[in-house]
């Protein structure tokens, strides 16, 4: 059985990108609440799924390794499980025989073993958008936004991801009251009762992300529920269903071709797709870079530390509250200012509360330590004495210039 890959085992079978952690940080990025495929397997090291494959990041100083493993071995194993999983249907539908025909005819076609590194160091390029130079977009925001400012050294290298827009809708639709640790439950749940089997690691079973055709199913709507999906049972089902029956087969890709606002207002057709979800598919796989997400949270940031419309509070976050807080966040960061909002969002999540904490503990002593370098700047040729009070509390630090000129005036006194 394979195992999990470990950079430190041997780096022969990893490839990589040149990639500082300015520009990303694996640890930031990929469990702040965009994708919810991704797990720390190892320290520093997440084992997800993307593209159809599973691979494992991990990253030094100035390097993102990456680690796609080889998914021939666990096909036979994966066949199996699938028919084992099917034997409580009693009958398939047409949509589900379609979808299965074309998942064998999927599997006959992958790679077998790590090939053509080219085409998924592309992957990993794209999916991490390292075309964006983030260290500029930082310098700028902070220029901005004085508050943006303060957190920007703690909180760098924080990147949006561009999923594919199936896998991005249909994990957001899983999001609605919800927190992050239990979406991710969902979506891996909904992984393996839908997904096709791609590969075992460590008794653990990674699958790709169910199709269109799969979650449309009529099926399915019971069999999420029963899997404790509740009411979005119904709204996964149903989405996936309008999306088959009325669009074209590439419509979800095609909307990363259309301005935001239609994008935005085509997504909100379907059913369990509010605004804030609509936004969030926008910039995590549509490239809708000025989308801004609002959601509670979102709106608690804008009031505490923008000050933004202090006063009484909203019952709910209404369609002009929406657009209104998403614009003045465009008009101050500018056309990245999803990205921008991303950074404040994984700024305020109690899982990075640590990293915040550090900071404030390490600030005095830099404040003390700059404040010991003006003192001993202040007459770089003299060196200088210190001397303590009686009570040894008070530190009173003379140079032996400042003494010398003492002397000086005593004397011309005298004179």
């Amino acid at each position: 059985m394979a195992q999990h890959a470990v950079l430190s085992s041997g780096s022969k079978l990893w490839r990589s990108v040149r990639c500082p952690k300015s520009e990303l940080r694996l640890g930031l990025t990929l469990p702040g609440g965009q994708s919810f495929r991704w797990r720390e397997t190892a320290e520093g090291h997440w084992t997800g799924v993307m593209g159809g494959r599973v691979w494992t990041l991990t990253q030094t100083e100035d390097t993102l390794w990456y680690h796609v493993y080889d998914q021939q071995e666990n096909r036979e194993k994966g066949k199996e499980m699938e028919r084992r999983a099917n034997v409580s249907f009693h009958g398939q539908s047409k949509t589900e025989k379609r979808f299965k025909e074309r998942v064998k005819k999927e599997e006959q076609e992958l790679p077998v073993g790590v090939q053509n590194t080219a085409t998924e160091e592309e992957m990993l390029r794209d999916y991490f958008q390292l075309n964006v130079n983030l260290g500029d977009l930082y310098r700028e925001w902070a220029a901005a936004d004085p508050h943006f400012k303060n957190i920007a050294d703690i909180f760098t290298g924080v990147r949006i991801l561009r999923q594919d827009p199936t896998e991005c809708l249909f994990s957001f639709i899983c999001t609605s009251n919800n927190h992050i640790s239990r979406i991710q439950g969902m979506v891996e749940r909904l992984c393996q009762a839908l997904g096709s089997p791609l590969c075992q690691l460590d008794q653990t079973w990674y699958h790709d992300f169910p199709a269109l055709s799969a979650l449309a199913d009529s099926s399915v709507e019971a069999r999420l529920r029963n899997l404790g999906f509740g009411y979005r049972a119904r709204f996964l089902q149903q989405s996936a269903k309008q999306i088959l029956d009325t669009r074209e087969q590439d419509w979800l890709d095609s909307l990363r071709k259309v301005s935001y606002k239609e994008a935005r207002d085509a997504l909100r057709s379907l059913p369990g797709v509010g605004t804030k979800v609509a936004d969030c598919v926008c910039l995590m796989s549509l490239d809708k870079s000025d989308a801004v997400p609002i959601d509670t949270h979102v709106w608690q940031i804008a009031k505490r530390d923008y000050k933004y419309a202090a006063g009484k509070e909203p019952k709910s976050i209404t369609e002009k509250l929406h657009k209104d807080v998403g614009d003045f966040f465009r008009k101050l960061w500018g056309p990245y200012a999803g990205w921008a909002q991303s950074v404040l969002f994984c700024a305020d999540l109690k899982k990075f509360k640590n990293l915040k904490e550090a900071s404030h503990q390490k600030q005095p002593k830099e404040e003390e330590n700059h404040q010991e370098e003006e003192r001993s700047t202040e007459c770089p040729t003299a060196t200088v004495k210190r001397e303590y009070s009686g009570t040894g509390k008070k530190l009173k630090s003379q140079s032996i210039s400042h003494k010398k000129a003492k002397l000086s005036v005593k004397k011309e006194k005298a004179v």
